[in-house]
């Protein structure tokens, strides 16, 4: 089939053509005159990818945000039923009769009123998310303008406030987890206290690095006087041996000043004495009383001597009984001072468990401390830029744009039409066609009387004859 042949069908069917063209246009403006209108309301909400974070005060990282996984992940946040059940509640259309009375009608009250008005109430929700941006459109469609920017208005405060809720729900389950973790380790840091304290009290102990210092000074100088006392014993005892071998050599004898005294006067009176024989005769009174007088002295300095040596012997007895009752002391001393130290490694394991405790508590409360402030916040990364506001023109039906398709389509449906029809009953619309369908010289054309339809056709034919000649010669 060439040009020529489908124009001249579409020239014999010219009249199925136009009647499906015509009934598509009517049907399709009856329908856009029948559809209720809708109106379109549309907000702006800016993810701000850059925030400063009120706790560090450190800048946000922006890699997340700028990716197109996460504006994907705010789409599916807006449209979740948790965003839209917010912004029913926001609305309060759950507690509206006439919507309580269709989702028991629909529903037979089984399920929830909730889930199913936020279903309904987003199925004409949409949002779309920038390209090069991070802005997120959410338009919603109603029949009534200030419903629809009510509405559109309201998705984008929930989904403002689920942002911030989900933000701040993981912080205050933290809190709530330090808070009974914090109550116990109070509990065991009171615990270790109380142990430590009555562990004090029991043994008296309140200083114990400064008493056990106390006791280990009076255990070294035991030490150096139980040293200082065992020189003092040795030289007792062995001056003690040396006066029982020769009692008048010994250094303390002969070192005593009485002894010395009663030798010089024993010496003095022997030289008289001698003075006195040589003189007047050993029978003489005055020598016999002088030799009694020499004898005297004599006792005397062998009583003095005996009494010396009797005061070493007891000096030696007490040293071996100071050395003694020394040793007893230090043995105590030492005893006491292992004590000391026994209860000091003790009281060191209670302060311990006391500081690691301490520690503990500190370093969740620091934490809880900061877990409860992140879950107060009240501030969040979204933000609405643009309200909705009550549109003026409806968005649907658009009848100029409908119309044209509708055109669009009537002409193709009709052409389809024809050449169907054609198809079924197939007609000889020119000579060639004629020529072609029987492979027979063309003798001669007949007209028909209608000589200007006769030639339009010949000026069709030449046109169309020419045109393909230069297409082919190109």
């Amino acid at each position: 089939m060439n040009p020529i042949q489908f124009l001249l069908i579409l020239q014999a069917r010219y009249r199925i053509i136009l009647a499906s063209l015509i009934l598509i246009v009517i049907s399709t403006l009856a329908v856009n005159l029948i559809l209720p209108s809708k109106y379109t309301a549309t907000t702006d909400i800016l993810v701000d990818s850059k925030s400063t974070d009120p706790m560090s005060g450190m800048m946000a990282a922006s890699s997340m945000a700028s990716s197109m996984g996460f504006m994907a992940t705010q789409v599916d946040i807006i449209k979740s039923q948790r965003v839209a059940i917010r912004a029913i509640k926001l609305v309060k259309i759950d507690q509206l009769p006439a919507a309580l009375a269709q989702w028991k009608e629909a529903t037979e009250g089984r399920g929830s009123a909730e889930a199913w008005l936020a279903d309904k109430f987003s199925a004409t929700l949409d949002v779309k998310p920038s390209r090069e941006s991070n802005m997120l459109t959410v338009s919603y469609v109603a029949a009534d303008p200030k419903f629809a920017a009510t509405m559109a208005n309201a998705f984008a405060q929930a989904y403002v406030d689920t942002t911030l809720e989900l933000r701040v729900e993981p912080a205050r389950q933290s809190a709530a987890w330090f808070d009974d973790r914090i109550r116990t380790l109070r509990e065991n840091l009171e615990n270790a206290q109380r142990k430590l304290s009555t562990y004090q009290q029991e043994n008296g102990i309140v200083g114990s690095d400064e008493r056990v210092d106390i006791e280990t000074a009076r255990l070294n100088e035991l030490s150096t006087q139980l040293v200082s006392i065992q020189a003092q014993k040795a030289d007792a005892q062995t001056r003690q041996r040396q006066a029982k071998g020769n009692i008048e050599t010994s250094p303390d004898i002969m070192q005593n000043p009485v002894v010395q005294n009663l030798r010089s006067d024993i010496a003095r009176q022997e030289s008289k004495l001698e003075e006195l024989g040589s003189q007047l005769g050993r029978n003489h009174p005055q020598y016999q009383r002088a030799k009694t007088e020499i004898e005297s002295l004599r006792e005397k300095l062998k009583a003095e001597m005996a009494k010396i040596s009797e005061g070493m012997g007891a000096a030696s007895e007490v040293s071996e009984k100071k050395e003694s009752e020394t040793r007893a002391a230090l043995e105590a001393q030492k005893a006491l001072a292992l004590e000391l130290k026994r209860k000091r490694d003790e009281i060191s394991v209670l302060v311990r468990d006391v500081d690691s405790a301490q520690r503990a508590y500190d370093s969740v409360n620091q934490r809880f401390s900061q877990v409860n402030l992140e879950s107060q916040l009240n501030q969040t990364s979204v933000t609405v830029l643009n309200p909705a506001v009550e549109p003026l023109f409806a968005s649907s039906p658009k009848v100029f744009r409908n119309l044209l398709i509708a055109t669009f389509l009537g002409t193709l449906i009709g052409v389809g039409l024809a050449m169907a029809l054609e198809m079924a009953d197939q007609r000889v619309r020119d000579r060639d066609h004629l020529v072609a369908g029987f492979a027979v010289p063309l003798l001669g054309v007949i007209g028909n009387g209608n000589q200007r339809k006769v030639r339009w056709d010949e000026l069709a034919y030449r046109f169309f004859s020419r045109y393909f000649k230069l297409l082919g010669a190109r």
